[in-house]
C-alpha cells in the first residue's frame, strides 16, 4: 500500500545570524508537534537532543519516536556479543533495559518517546560490526515494514527531525530513506557521535539545502543529562560517562564554527520550499 507524502512545514525558520536559524513558531491556535524520527535508542537524543529541548520548552509537543527498539528472545552471535560486551548477561533483556534509558532521556527533555516495534540490525541478519556499516543488505524487509509505522505520527507533524545517516550505518539508512520519501522538507540532523570520526557526508537521500545551525548555548546542559541517561551506551559512544559533557560541547563548538554561527549550535540540513 503506498504511504502518503507529507508537506513541507507551514512556518519556514528566518535565519537569525550568519549560519544560525530560530526555532519554527508552529501554527496558531493549537499546539505544533515535532517528530524526531530516531533510528535506535539514542541517536535523537545524542544528535538534536538541544534543540528538542527548547523545542519543548517553548510549547511544542515532541515526541521521539525510535524506530529499532524490539526485544528479540534468546539473541546469539553478533546480536549477544552487543550486550555482553556492554557487561551484560544473556539473560538481560537489553532491549527492554534500553526503552527504560530512553524514558528517562525523554523525560529530562520534556519530550514522549515512542518505540516502534522493529529489530535493530543486529538481529535481521547483520552479522559483524563490519556489516552493519558496509550497505544494506538485500534481504533486509526493514526498508519495506518501516514506511507504513513512520506515516501516521509523521502526517501529523508540524516539524520532523530525522538523521543525514552520517556514519553509514544500515539502520540510519534504512531510516533516511524512509523519511524521505515522507516528509522530504525534515530537519535533517547531523549524526553523532559519528559526525566527530569522519567526513560528515550525508547519505544520498537527504535533500538538498543549506546546513543551519540552532543556537544550543542554554540547552546543552539538558541534551548532556539526557544524553548520560543512556547508561549502556555512553561508554562505548563516548569513552565514559564523564566524557559526554566535553564531547557534546565540543562537537557543538565545532559545528559553530563550521558555520560561522558564533556560538555553539546543533546543525542541520534544511530543505528549501
Amino acid at each position: 500500500m503506498p504511504v502518503p507524502r507529507r508537506a513541507a512545514p507551514a512556518v519556514t525558520p528566518p535565519v537569525t545570524a550568519a549560519g544560525v536559524t530560530s526555532l519554527p513558531a508552529g501554527p496558531h491556535g493549537r499546539v505544533a508537534t515535532a517528530v524526531a524520527v530516531s533510528p535506535h535508542l539514542d541517536d535523537a537524543v545524542f544528535s538534536a537532543g538541544a534543540t528538542l529541548a527548547a523545542l519543548a520548552a517553548s510549547g511544542w509537543r515532541v515526541l521521539v519516536l525510535t524506530c529499532f527498539t524490539a526485544s528479540v528472545p534468546d539473541p546469539r552471535g553478533f546480536a549477544l556479543s552487543t550486550q555482553l560486551d556492554k557487561g551484560l548477561g544473556p539473560d538481560v533483556d537489553y532491549m527492554a533495559l534500553r526503552r527504560d534509558e530512553d524514558r528517562a532521556a525523554c523525560a529530562v527533555l520534556g519530550a514522549r518517546p515512542v518505540h516502534l516495534p522493529l529489530a535493530e540490525a543486529p538481529h535481521r541478519g547483520y552479522d559483524s560490526a563490519a556489516a552493519l556499516f558496509d550497505g544494506v543488505r538485500p534481504d533486509d524487509d526493514a526498508a519495506r515494514a518501516l514506511p507504513p509505522l513512520l506515516a501516521p505520527h509523521l502526517a501529523a507533524a508540524d516539524l520532523v527531525l530525522a538523521p543525514q545517516a552520517i556514519g553509514d550505518h544500515a539502520d540510519h539508512r534504512v531510516v533516511t530513506e524512509a523519511v524521505r520519501a515522507l516528509a522530504p522538507a525534515a530537519w535533517w540532523w547531523r549524526d553523532v557521535p559519528y559526525v566527530a570520526r569522519n567526513d560528515g557526508r550525508p547519505w544520498w537521500a537527504v535533500p538538498d539545502g543549506p546546513d543551519r545551525g540552532v543556537d544550543v548555548v542554554a540547552t546543552l546542559p539538558g541534551k548532556t543529562r539526557a544524553a548520560r541517561c543512556y547508561a549502556t551506551q555512553v561508554g562505548f559512544q563516548f569513552g565514559g560517562d564523564g566524557e559526554v559533557a566535553a564531547t557534546l560541547r565540543r562537537i557543538a563548538a565545532d559545528e559553530g564554527s563550521r558555520l560561522g554561527a558564533g556560538c555553539a549550535v546543533e546543525a542541520f540540513r534544511i530543505p528549501g520550499p
